[in-house]
């Protein structure tokens, strides 16, 4: 038996956060509901890219909408994710740098160093 156990719904989970887009929109979400049309203006994101990646979001379940005339308005369908997101926060305040600069996840020295 495998010592980590099954992680795969976890690592499905973060893959699914780890998209820059995708990321943005959930954190967007944590304030509430919108519509395509405001999560282009609020993230200035093509609404190609805003559509696709809310059906990435809805097909994991984290992501919901209701339709209201012709409008639909997206919303988060686990409000858990807030508390991921301040968790993964604090974290963050924690090791920000060492996430950044870690040499398999991170972001190049050279780049991590010119957005400083």
């Amino acid at each position: 038996m495998d010592r980590c156990g099954d992680v795969g719904p976890a690592v499905a989970l973060f893959r699914s956060l780890a998209d820059p887009a995708r990321l943005a929109l959930v954190q967007r979400l944590t304030e509430g509901e919108a519509r395509v049309v405001d999560l282009t203006r609020a993230l200035g994101l093509a609404q190609s890219t805003v559509s696709k990646h809310l059906a990435c979001l809805r097909g994991c379940g984290l992501v919901d909408y209701r339709v209201q005339g012709r409008q639909s308005f997206y919303s988060l369908a686990r409000p858990e994710l807030i508390d991921l997101l301040r968790s993964a926060e604090l974290v963050l305040a924690e090791t920000g740098a060492a996430v950044a600069l870690c040499p398999i996840y991170g972001e190049p020295a050279d780049v991590a160093e010119s957005a400083s």
